[in-house]
């Protein structure tokens, strides 16, 4: 599965834990960027990590920042984009059984990274039960 990756300067350090971990997984890893700690605006690395998802380039996507949620806010402006923020077990795994999530952003202030990483193995492990949560997405969807 290829995976597009990318973080402001907030998000940094988890967005390279991250990174290293898919790659010993045998996960095939696009890196968006930022490039260090210096401060940046995170539009300009999330925006080209969701566009990837959505245009087929990489399967999935993972995006990082302080909170996660200007990270968030960014990939589901992107048409065909589902991005789900994501703090622990559960909301990782519905965000994929119930919403099909695409993309999975988290804030690097907000947990720890063992928790990150978890999620992380959680969300990409996660099928979509398909089912009646099929018409429910269209419907959110629907406003694209």
């Amino acid at each position: 599965m290829k995976i597009a990756i990318a973080s402001d300067h907030a998000g940094f350090e988890y967005k390279e834990a991250i990174k290293a971990w898919l790659v010993a997984a045998g996960y095939d890893v696009t890196d968006f960027g930022t490039s260090s700690t210096a401060p940046v605006d995170y539009p300009d690395f999330i925006r080209p990590a969701a566009q990837a998802v959505a245009n087929g380039e990489c399967e999935r996507g993972i995006v990082l920042g302080g909170s996660g949620n200007g990270e968030a806010m960014v990939a589901n402006k992107v048409r065909g984009v589902r991005c789900a923020l994501c703090w622990n077990d559960e909301t990782a795994s519905l965000s994929r059984h119930h919403n099909d999530a695409n993309v999975l952003s988290m804030g690097e202030r907000m947990i720890s990274k063992e928790i990150a990483l978890r999620i992380v193995e959680i969300w990409l492990a996660t099928p979509f039960d398909g089912g009646r949560h099929i018409a429910r997405i269209a419907k959110m969807m629907s406003n694209e």
